[in-house]
């Protein structure tokens, strides 16, 4: 849903640091694997070892470099590959994110986040292995949702932001709140698929 209505906004901003990165010499590809392998280093470092502020910033710094290399990939020219390992790379570091946080949950004893956050694991992979499977079908339907990654990356750092700021039951109230949303958007996007198939055969 954010990025429905963001992307106009940030590409304004992002569009012009891709070209200058590109005419630097940086590619898309190089810049996805850097901020995959920097926020990937950081969530499983911060986050099991309870320094959720590093684990929040630090994580969300390095993602922010997924704009800039969709921004290059506008600059430079997309490729099939290029797209695959964005996608491939988004879900190495949504899983390392979740599985980070329900490690620090477990180890801390707070078992009911840990739980959240292994349905939050879960159902991020599925939503977006629906989307692609589908589209693969041919099916057109099964984009969008309540909530898409950018909304599950915002709900869950500033779930452990507030918890590292002192806000104690910060990172259970945004997992289970995100664990909700999945569901819901797991859903909306089966319905989409479902209706895209019935429309097909009508």
């Amino acid at each position: 849903m954010l990025n429905i209505f963001a992307r106009a906004s940030v590409s304004r901003v992002t569009d012009p640091i891709g070209a200058a990165l590109v005419r630097a010499g940086l590619t898309p590809n190089a810049m996805t694997l850097i901020g995959t392998a920097g926020a990937l280093g950081c969530a499983l470092v911060f986050f099991p070892s309870g320094m959720l502020l590093w684990g929040t910033f630090t994580v969300w710094g390095f993602v922010m470099l997924d704009l800039l290399d969709g921004a290059m990939a506008r600059a430079r020219g997309s490729t099939p590959f290029g797209a695959v390992l964005d996608a491939t790379c988004d879900r190495l570091v949504d899983g390392a994110l979740f599985g980070a946080i329900a490690w620090w949950a477990f180890a801390s004893g707070h078992d009911r986040i840990a739980v959240a956050a292994l349905i939050s694991l879960v159902l991020a992979q599925v939503i977006s292995y629906v989307k692609a499977r589908a589209e693969a079908s041919g099916f057109t339907s099964a984009d969008g949702g309540l909530i898409e990654r950018a909304e599950r990356l915002i709900i869950a750092l500033v779930g452990t932001g507030l918890q590292g700021f002192g806000v104690p039951v910060a990172v259970e109230v945004s997992q289970w709140l995100l664990a909700v949303l999945s569901v819901i958007t797991l859903v909306q996007r089966i319905v989409g698929v479902a209706r895209s198939a019935a429309e097909g055969h009508s």
